[in-house]
């Protein structure tokens, strides 16, 4: 079997990193403490610009829920039309209606929008009330992925929930387990699920270079970075498996 890892990037450097990393696809992103959103142009442009891995920039026009407004999702198609003109492979996306179901006319409008890229349906699928039900629906509404932890707060203990996702979805959609996972992990997530894509986030925080801070100011100034060493030992665990 072959397996992918798929990493988050929330800075041109975890861009970089993600690429000597030996990492097969990057979710670029914004905001870690929001959970993502949407990088900006330039962060898009520059990142297509430096790497040759497959790019999928979440499109998250804020943190919180996803629950949308009309005004919240014609920013979320102008950010898609964005990512496709700048050659983007993919999008993510994660649309929900009040009662937990997939907003499924939104997200078919969003996929439409973005072919040919390819679209991820990410962990806003760990808010629904009917998981069955909601992978029926992502997969008629045309993503190719979705990214889960299984409804549980990390992959590890969602891993019966993703093992189910996976039989049930039979080769319809990729199921991406994601949250938690490392490399002491992965291994054990692969087999017990039978998945074959893995997300990451694999970050570290990188102490601030400068010299001179203003202690009164009681803020952090670390910043998250993609963890080369981790996401390296991700790889070689998972190609171990693939050669076993």
């Amino acid at each position: 079997m072959n397996y992918t890892l798929e990493v988050i990037a929330f800075n041109i450097q975890s861009v970089l990193l993600a690429g000597e990393a030996g990492a097969h696809r990057i979710e670029l992103c914004d905001n870690p403490f929001d959970g993502g959103t949407t990088p900006g142009y330039g962060m898009i442009k520059t990142a297509r610009e430096k790497t040759s891995l497959q790019l999928f920039p979440i499109i998250r026009p804020r943190g919180g829920d996803f629950l949308y407004s009309r005004e919240e999702f014609e920013i979320m198609k102008r950010d898609i039309s964005l990512c496709r003109e700048l050659g983007c492979d993919g999008v993510v996306i994660g649309l929900l209606t009040p009662d937990g179901s997939v907003d499924k006319e939104r997200t078919a409008r969003l996929v439409e929008l973005a072919y040919p890229l390819g679209v991820t349906f990410h962990r806003a699928f760990d808010r629904v009330q009917h998981p069955m039900e909601a992978l029926e629906d992502v997969i008629a509404c045309g993503c190719e992925r979705i990214l889960t932890s299984g409804l549980k707060p990390t992959a590890v203990e969602g891993e019966e929930m993703i093992a189910e996702l996976v039989a049930r979805s039979a080769g319809r959609i990729e199921i991406m387990p994601g949250s938690g996972v490392r490399a002491d992990n992965i291994g054990a997530l692969a087999k017990q699920t039978n998945a074959s894509a893995f997300h990451s986030s694999a970050r570290i925080n990188i102490e601030s270079a400068m010299l001179y801070t203003n202690e009164s100011m009681h803020e952090s100034l670390d910043t998250v970075l993609l963890n080369i060493e981790e996401v390296k030992k991700m790889v070689q665990v998972l190609e171990e498996l693939g050669d076993g």
